[in-house]
């Protein structure tokens, strides 16, 4: 079991070291932009990635807040069943998350997608309703990013196979970003963009 355990922790590693830093600071820079304009951040995904995004959603709306600022609007569209499976059952479980985002999705919005496999439809269409509606569209993923990839904005993948290994990467960036904000969210003063026009 030692040996088990031994080699999960070291496929972490040697996975964490083949994604670039400067995919994560750009997904970083996109978010504090949307911050900045008073964007919303849109999360979803499904099974293991659904609670992961809900995870992404709560740290976004709660774990930045930072005395005296602007709090930063985060949404899971994960979350909500009777919404989903209404959508499920009424349309296509495709669109599930892309008919959410038509209700309130504006451009300067972030939508954030993860899927394992790159495959999922409901994420695929989520993405294209995101860039018709002029938001970024940004996909976290394992394997080889599937479909999505070729649909979304940005793309940061985890470069694995196990499912497993891949979401607790995916819960790796999201706190990394999300710390990485809140201290910008802290440090940020508007009259410094204004003076920069």
């Amino acid at each position: 079991m030692l040996d088990f355990i031994n080699a999960y922790f070291e496929q972490i590693k040697e996975t964490i070291s083949n994604i670039p830093a400067e995919k994560i600071e750009e997904v970083l820079n996109i978010i504090f932009e949307a911050y900045k304009n008073d964007r919303c951040l849109f999360v979803f995904g499904n099974g293991g990635s659904a609670a992961t995004a809900s995870h992404i959603a709560c740290d976004a709306a709660k774990g930045t807040v930072a005395p005296g600022k602007r709090r930063f609007k985060a949404m899971c569209l994960s979350d909500n069943a009777p919404l989903i499976t209404a959508w499920a059952n009424d349309t296509d479980y495709r669109n599930t998350f892309g008919e959410q985002l038509k209700n309130f999705v504006q451009p300067g919005d972030v939508a954030l997608g993860l899927s394992f496999s790159g495959m999922s439809p409901n994420v695929i269409n989520a993405f294209k309703t995101a860039n018709e509606m002029g938001a970024t569209s940004i996909l976290f993923s394992g394997k080889s990013g599937g479909e999505a990839k070729k649909v979304a904005k940005v793309h940061i993948l985890v470069p694995s196979e196990h499912m497993q290994q891949i979401e607790d990467i995916h819960a790796m960036l999201n706190h990394i970003i999300f710390m990485a904000l809140k201290e910008r969210i802290a440090e940020y003063e508007p009259e410094q963009d204004a003076g920069a026009k």
